[in-house]
């Protein structure tokens, strides 16, 4: 009588993506409930409104494609894009702003190219270079942190600001925004006045922005815990912020007018969550170690000569587009040798 054995036992795992991507929106509550406390409940409709828009236009796509909806909108690559865009642009963008970023980072950034694995781009990013670029005055609406607010927002006003731009009282968004840390770094040095004197404002705190720094702190302790649980590598991070740092110092030393200090670059905007949430996106970054070592750095650099020489603020998004453009020639350079194999 012949034996049979069916080796090994297979069993249905967990689907490794959706993991991952509910680790790192798990990473990223901290600095979401410190973006809360700090600029009030526009971030939550901001992210609940972000995430409605593009669950409901990840499904429908997925219809029209003919693909199970089921298994690809509970992967959570969808919410993790809507996420990323919603705390990434002013909490009081009008509802017409956030929907518009979503639906073009869903259509045109992810599924244009064939769905999840196939962008070459960042989604996230490259809806908000589109809102940047389209609509520059309401990207630039940023709510001062509250305790620096002459007219703190409830749940209400900030809800019928989003919606009908305007609150009950009939206060504008002009009236309850103001400029970022690093735009009146920016627009101050370009008026001649020293860094060491804009940062005695009391727009700014201890190393970055007031409500700012302590922001890019909970998204480095969010990074950390990715690192921790490998969900990304370290080799972006480390050389995005080594390489922000180390140009950020030297041109302190050799140009102290005309930026900021290396403690400031890094705790100021988009810095941490672009080195350890963004650019760390294992499908429209590098895949090679050291190709990821250069790609980390790329960004790092186009950060920091955007801050200071570009025409906009903050270069986080921009540096990791261009980079993503980058890729295929980083990998091809940066492929390890293959083992038994001499270098001729």
């Amino acid at each position: 009588m012949a034996l049979f054995r069916i080796s090994p036992p297979f069993l249905a795992g967990t689907n490794r993506v959706t993991l991952q991507m509910l680790q790192v929106m798990l990473a990223m509550v901290p600095a979401v409930i410190a973006m809360v406390y700090f600029f009030g409940p526009a971030v939550i409709i901001n992210i609940v409104l972000a995430l409605v828009v593009a669950l409901s236009v990840e499904a429908l796509l997925l219809k029209i494609r003919h693909r199970p909806i089921k298994p690809f909108i509970s992967d959570g690559s969808a919410a993790v894009t809507a996420v990323l865009l919603a705390v990434s642009i002013p909490p009081l963008s009008p509802w017409w702003l956030t929907v518009t970023g979503v639906i073009f980072s869903i259509v045109f950034a992810k599924h244009l190219y064939g769905g999840l694995g196939y962008n070459p781009f960042n989604p996230a990013m490259v809806g908000y270079v589109l809102l940047l670029l389209s609509f520059p005055l309401e990207m630039t609406t940023w709510l001062p942190v509250l305790s620096l607010a002459d007219n703190p927002l409830g749940f209400a006003d900030a809800f019928h600001l989003i919606f009908y731009g305007e609150t009950v009282a009939g206060l504008t968004p002009d009236a309850v925004s103001g400029a970022t840390p690093l735009d009146t770094m920016k627009t101050q040095i370009g008026q001649q006045i020293q860094p060491d004197l804009i940062v005695n404002q009391n727009l700014f705190g201890f190393v970055g922005g007031v409500g700012w720094e302590w922001i890019n702190i909970w998204f480095l302790l969010g990074g950390l815990y990715l690192l921790y649980k490998r969900v990304i590598s370290w080799q972006v991070p480390v050389a995005m912020l080594g390489t922000l740092f180390v140009l950020s110092l030297v041109t302190q030393w050799f140009a102290p007018d005309i930026t900021g200090s290396p403690m400031f670059h890094l705790f100021s905007g988009a810095t941490m969550i672009g080195a350890f949430f963004i650019a760390t996106d294992p499908v429209s970054g590098s895949t090679t170690p050291n190709g990821r070592l250069v790609f980390g750095a790329g960004v790092g650099a186009l950060t920091f000569i955007i801050r200071v020489w570009g025409g906009y603020p903050d270069g986080v998004a921009f540096g990791v587009l261009l980079m993503n453009m980058l890729v295929p020639l980083v990998d091809y350079y940066t492929q390890p040798k293959v083992y038994g194999t001499s270098k001729s």
